[in-house]
């Protein structure tokens, strides 16, 4: 989706928080991310690893944009403020409690199971509530409050399972950041 989005046209930034795939000192200035994801890549011999290493070295190749800044609520509403949803890879297992999954066809599994990572859409903010809107197609409910550390706690979480991220998809004209949210 991320790649498809910056051949739409579009721009997309990826706020990362899998520490399975970036090391942080890689977001110091001068440092060449994609040179590091191929010494990585070269380096171990984790199929997963370099399937998604390859998937994160066309995003960087076409424009996309990488991004490593706390998780925050702070964060989250300054992106859905800019009035863009964020569309985020989070651990589905611990967001709806529910057992891990084993085999094929995913069958849950507390005992033999494995957590399963999924891919939701955060539309909306109540910081009364302290609770974020959530959309998930394939969710029984479709669109729902959630408690917004629960949400981030299952991004963070997300890392298992490779996803453990934010992606933002917005068009050129909204493509600027706001002050505060770029990395010095």
């Amino acid at each position: 989706m991320r790649c498809a989005a910056l051949r739409g046209g579009f721009q997309a930034t990826i706020y990362t928080y899998n520490l399975m795939v970036f090391d942080p000192v890689w977001f110091a200035a001068g440092i060449d991310i994609a040179q590091r994801l191929r010494q990585q890549a070269a380096a171990k011999s984790d199929r997963r690893l370099r399937y998604v290493t390859e998937g994160y070295l066309e995003f960087l190749s076409l424009g996309g944009r990488l991004r490593l800044l706390d998780l925050s609520h702070a964060l989250i509403h300054g992106l859905l403020r800019r009035g863009v949803p964020v569309l985020t890879g989070l651990s589905s297992t611990f967001l709806y409690r529910v057992a891990r999954e084993h085999g094929p066809d995913d069958t849950p599994d507390d005992i033999r199971g494995v957590p399963a990572g999924h891919f939701v859409i955060i539309t909306g903010y109540d910081r009364n509530k302290r609770t974020l809107l959530v959309a998930d197609p394939y969710g029984a409910q479709q669109e729902y409050w959630c408690n917004i550390d629960r949400v981030i706690n299952a991004i963070l979480l997300g890392i298992v399972t490779y996803d453990s991220n934010l992606l933002v998809i917005h068009s050129p004209q909204t493509a600027k950041q706001p002050s505060g949210l770029e990395l010095p």
